[in-house]
């Protein structure tokens, strides 16, 4: 995001200086800029080597991704903690202790366990603020050296890199590359041409000898255009060229020499970067509603008590007492245990060897990936390897696929070889020969125009042997940078090689090692809105000015002369899932060419309207061209994408896909990849433009049952604006849904309807869709319930910004089936269970404040009430994260038990209701069961109760338990051991004997057989039955997993 003003690049060599604008595209909206004392964005004009000359203020160079500061680090976590009403319930608890009327015990017995819930998490959000204080400190610090007049000393400035690039020979002539990945997913090194009247100064230095300026628009979002000039005063006459995407750089890149009219928050790459939002998992949601009916409980079993005392004396008092007396109805441990619960689960996912190089980077909601019901996903990158091969060339009559080829090449070879030896005699050759040299001169004009028209370059090494072809295509989004490589490769293999590029020229081999040289007068790059490319060169050979253009067929054919096969073959193409290009051309006259470079200079000038007006000059070369061929490319698919879609169908996981193919391409890859099933229905959602056409679609759609769903991106877009939630209603019935023709903004409208949605994208680059698409997709992932990020070779943003980050497609299958499926039936298992113990101790609390004629005095107290919670049972408890109801090889091999997870059956009402009748009962069990067998041993009711709600819990632990491992046998006898240890040596400590029933503790007492079997009885007649009612579950209604275990 931050920049430097200047950084002169090596291999200048004095030839030539290329002045280049530094547009670093930026963020943040305009109160942003009124805080910085920008005022309103606005247009910038920026004076080479005359700073004097700022006429607005520049925000500060430097990022900063930190959520707070050394100020606002302390309240801002504690804010975050107590703007919740399970912590500021804690909060007030504590609190009350220090009014004297209202105190029940020690103050450490409230405060202590507070202080570590609360430590904990101040713990963990430093050391995430310390991680990112030292990435962005490591950013910031990066040395930039400025040019000055006098000379360049280097400076320590705050630098930004947002992107990488090398530079090729070509730097010595001022232009260079840059990549983009890890901002909007393009793995093509694009091309960045210098201002030309610069290129003839002998030195950097100069050029802050002569008068000049930069005018830069103002700040906006968009990465993909910049409208700006370059003006030189002192010539004559004065100079002024146009500035436009292809004259900037990002920021982070290092250029010969240039200025920089943005930076910081004004960058674009800022200006497109949200805050991701916080993260709350269904899981946690339900959780804090059991809470809250937790709290109603409370209140109710505290207005019971004073009720039942007849509203006597000060009972608003006493309600307040028995408030805090029933506090521990509410388990202040279970947001501990819980949160150490996701770490356990997230340290599992990284350290599980089957799918390597996972990447948990949101550990807050590991449970979500065991209730994703919907997965929207790309498919080029995502689905597919993202690897074009050459498949098809169509001529309208005859078409050449892979094993045709040498046909081609046998065309190219007779064009080079026998036409110069004697054009006259081929004129009057045979028919049969003339219908041969007819064909081949079609395939050699097709090749030819492949071969031209696209933004590739050869790289070299230093032996002569080409390295690679590298795609530049500042804004294609259509037609991927591999797929003009892809085409590129294909003419090379049928005789007609690139071997040479530069920004004005390009040079061919021919079969024969003859170069054909041509010279480039235009050429006009992608664009989301023109969905095409054009090139305008000129045969240095015969002087032929031909303007070459290649596009998308929707496009195309509107501007290719008449003709009966275009539609036609495309769609056959398109059936079997090729991506389909139209490549035509069009032969301009020397009068007809300098009219329109007149009036293109001239459109390109303005400041106002520019694109508009570039794209009116352009469009009016752009008819009636000559329809020269298709080309089809595929992009293959990942390994096991299709069992990975099945196993995802299977468990009741609804799959959409979103792409920018035409209709017929995205419906074949939807049956290719499985997303679709050989014998389902598929549902084509014809095109509508207006209210009424989609009233009548979505009726004809609502009488469709169990069928996929094929839309295209204009229909989805009338649907959502008129008819978004029946739309969504319908489309959410549906097994599988495919969106053609997607653009960005209909990728982000179609997020927001559906419930539990996750997204998974790799930094996908949507086919419609302008080249910088990167940024949306992060957006989605952050918006989404649950973000998976898959690592391709679009970059890492996504799988960055992502909560769960994965290698491959087919490692989805596992994460959610098996490690989903764990994290969220072993915390909702961990969660009740914790609730269970609160409300089993509450349970005895107010048995025995009944019995005591309801008075609000506390049954356990000080170390009793602490070490329940912590020592006694949390390891027991919480060993219950590794518990499994299956073995992950069973979980894969039966995806359909991932589907009784999205009913949320393991945390829900009825669970929880069950859950609070077994507490109930075993406290009331436990609580009257002393009374009545100790009646003459009545002074040792603490010791006895507690040491029965002791091994209560562990043998409950044991009970829910169902499959055991060595950490759980460990954690129960450590546990026992703990407390064992405790009676024997810290009696006095723990404050038996020093309760307000009265007694002295007697370590003889309870090692006698009358103590022994008598706590025995009580424990057992509180655990036996329900150990009776689970066995009879599972041998009359056995769960679907132990059908699988048996």
């Amino acid at each position: 995001m931050a920049l430097a003003a200047w950084r002169c690049g090596r291999g200048l060599g004095g030839v030539g200086v290329a002045l280049t604008v530094w547009v670093c595209l930026s963020h943040r909206c305009s109160e942003w800029l009124r805080c910085c004392g920008g005022g309103e964005p606005r247009p910038r004009t920026v004076w080479l080597g005359h700073p004097e000359k700022r006429d607005q203020r520049y925000p500060r160079n430097v990022i900063n991704n930190q959520k707070y500061n050394f100020f606002t680090f302390l309240p801002g976590v504690l804010f975050n903690q107590f703007k919740y009403f399970f912590n500021l319930y804690f909060l007030l608890l504590a609190c009350s202790q220090f009014v004297p009327e209202m105190r029940l015990g020690a103050l450490y017995t409230y405060w202590v366990p507070l202080g570590f819930v609360l430590a904990v998490t101040i713990i963990r959000e430093a050391v995430e603020e310390i991680r990112c204080y030292t990435r962005d400190k490591e950013v910031n610090a990066q040395v930039y050296s400025r040019l000055t007049a006098r000379g360049q000393p280097p400076a320590a400035q705050p630098w930004g890199r947002a992107a990488e690039w090398r530079a090729p020979p070509l730097l010595s002539t001022g232009s260079c590359f840059l990549r983009t990945d890890q901002l909007d997913g393009e793995t093509d090194w694009k091309l960045r041409l210098p201002v030309a009247c610069t290129q003839r100064l002998p030195t950097a230095a100069d050029l802050l000898q002569i008068r000049s300026y930069v005018y830069a628009e103002e700040p906006n979002i968009d990465i993909h255009n910049f409208v700006g000039t370059f003006t030189r005063e002192d010539s004559d006459p004065p100079i002024s060229e146009s500035l436009s995407i292809e004259n900037a750089l990002w920021a982070g890149t290092v250029t010969a020499s240039g200025t920089c009219p943005r930076r910081g928050i004004e960058l674009r790459s800022v200006m497109n970067t949200s805050n991701p939002r916080s993260k709350i998992g269904l899981f946690d949601l339900e959780v804090n509603c059991l809470t809250k009916i937790l709290f109603g409980a409370l209140v109710v079993v505290s207005l019971v008590m004073v009720a039942l005392q007849h509203f006597a004396g000060r009972w608003y008092l006493q309600i307040l007492r028995f408030l805090l007396l029933f506090s521990n109805i509410i388990p202040i441990s279970l947001r501990v245990n819980l949160d150490m619960g996701k770490i356990v689960y997230s340290w599992v996912i990284r350290r599980d060897s089957k799918i390597p190089g996972t990447v948990v980077r949101s550990s807050t909601i590991p449970e979500q990936l065991g209730r994703i019901s919907y997965l929207l996903t790309d498919k080029t990158g995502t689905l597919t390897q993202n690897e074009m091969v050459f498949k098809r060339l169509h001529l309208g009559t005859v078409a050449y696929g892979l094993d045709s080829m040498d046909e081609v090449q046998s065309h190219i070879f007779s064009i080079y070889t026998q036409q110069p030896q004697d054009p006259p005699a081929q004129k009057g050759s045979a028919p049969t020969t003339k219908v041969r040299r007819t064909m081949s001169s079609r395939v050699h004009e097709a090749v030819k125009a492949i071969a031209l028209c696209h933004n590739v370059t050869p790289v070299y090494e230093s032996n002569g042997v080409t390295d690679q072809a590298e795609a530049s295509s500042p804004s294609e989004s259509l037609f991927l940078p591999c797929k003009e490589v892809a085409l590129v490769q294909w003419t090379e293999s049928v005789g007609l090689t690139l071997v040479g590029r530069d920004q004005s020229s390009v040079q061919l081999r021919t079969p024969g090692d003859q170069i054909l040289n041509f010279t480039i007068l235009q050429l006009f790059p992608f664009t989301y809105e023109s969905k095409r490319m054009g090139i305008i060169v000129r045969d240095e050979s015969t002087g032929e000015i031909t303007f070459y253009m290649k596009g998308a067929d929707v496009v195309m054919a509107g501007i290719v002369q008449y003709n009966d096969w275009l539609e036609e073959e495309c769609g056959n193409m398109a059936r079997e899932g090729l991506r389909v290009l139209v490549v035509a051309k069009k032969s301009l006259a020397e009068e007809q060419y300098q009219d329109f470079e007149a009036r293109y200079v001239q459109a390109k000038l303005s400041v106002h309207d520019r694109s508009l007006k570039v794209a009116t000059v352009i469009e009016s070369l752009e008819m009636e061209m000559e329809l020269l061929c298709l080309t089809g490319v595929e992009d293959q698919l990942q390994a096991d994408v299709r069992p990975t879609l099945e196993t995802l169908r299977n468990a009741g996981i609804k799959v959409w896909m979103l792409t920018g193919d035409k209709l017929e391409t995205a419906t074949c890859t939807a049956k290719n990849a499985h997303l679709v099933t050989r014998n389902q229905d598929i549902h084509i959602f014809r095109l509508v433009t207006n209210r009424g056409e989609a009233h009548l679609e979505l009726n004809a759609f609502r009488r469709k049952h169990d069928c996929a769903l094929v839309i295209s991106g204009d229909s989805l877009e009338v649907c959502l604006k008129y008819y978004e939630y029946e739309f969504m209603e319908l489309a959410c019935q549906c097994p599988a849904v495919v969106c053609c023709r997607c653009t960005p903004t209909r990728d982000r409208e179609k997020r927001g309807p559906v419930s539990r949605l996750s997204v998974l994208a790799d930094l996908p680059v949507w086919s419609v869709r302008p080249a910088g698409d990167g940024g949306n997709d992060v957006s989605m992932i952050q918006e989404s319930d649950c973000g998976v990020g898959v690592e391709g070779k679009e970059g890492k943003q996504a799988s960055l910004a992502a909560d769960f980050s994965i290698t491959q497609f087919r490692h989805l299958g596992r994460l959610l089936m098996v490690h989903g499926r764990n994290s969220y039936k072993r915390s909702a298992a961990l969660s009740q269970f914790v609730i269970h113990r609160s409300l089993c101790i509450s349970a005895m609390q107010a048995v025995f404040s009944s019995v005591f004629y309801f008075a609000s005095v506390p049954l356990y107290q000080g170390f009793l009430i602490i070490g329940y919670s912590t020592i006694y049972t949390m390891f027991p408890v919480f060993s219950l994260v590794l518990d499994k109801d299956v073995k992950s090889e069973v979980a894969m091999l039966y995806p359909e038990l991932y589907k009784d997870l999205l009913k949320g059956r393991p945390l829900s009402y009825k669970t929880f209701l069950i859950w609070v009748l077994i507490s109930i009962y075993q406290g009331s069990t436990i609580m009257y069961g002393a009374l009545l067998l100790f009646e003459s041993e009545f002074v040792h009711i603490v010791a006895i109760s507690f040491t029965s709600l002791i091994l209560t819990e562990l043998l409950m632990v044991a009970l829910t338990i169902q499959s055991w491992h060595w950490l759980m046998t460990v954690a129960e006898l450590l546990s026992l051991a703990c407390y064992i240890a405790s009676l024997v040596f810290l009696h006095e400590f723990i404050g038996l004997g020093k309760q307000p029933m009265g007694g002295a503790f007697d370590v003889y007492f309870i090692a006698t057989l009358s103590f022994l079997w008598k706590v025995s009885v009580i424990t057992l007649v509180s655990c036996l039955p329900l150990y009776v009612l689970k066995y009879l579950r599972r041998r009359f209604s056995p769960p679907s997993y132990s059908k699988l275990t048996s």
